[in-house]
């Protein structure tokens, strides 16, 4: 499906890119608490809004 060097590069790139993210995540920290404080709650909310269209979906099937 893919070539060796294919598969070598996708392992780099997404080694790379995750060093890159942490970092970048690293250096911002300060600022995400300052300014998204309470994001965690919306996260949630997404969450459980799904669950629940899973479990209507689920229901209203059977």
């Amino acid at each position: 499906m893919f070539s060796p060097n294919q598969l070598i590069f996708a392992i780099f790139f997404v080694v790379a890119f995750v060093i890159v993210m942490i970092f970048t995540y690293r250096k911002d920290k300060n600022l995400h608490k300052k300014y998204y404080k309470g994001s965690f709650w919306i996260l949630i909310g997404f969450v459980v809004f799904i669950g629940l269209l899973l479990l209507i979906k689920s229901y209203v099937k059977q």
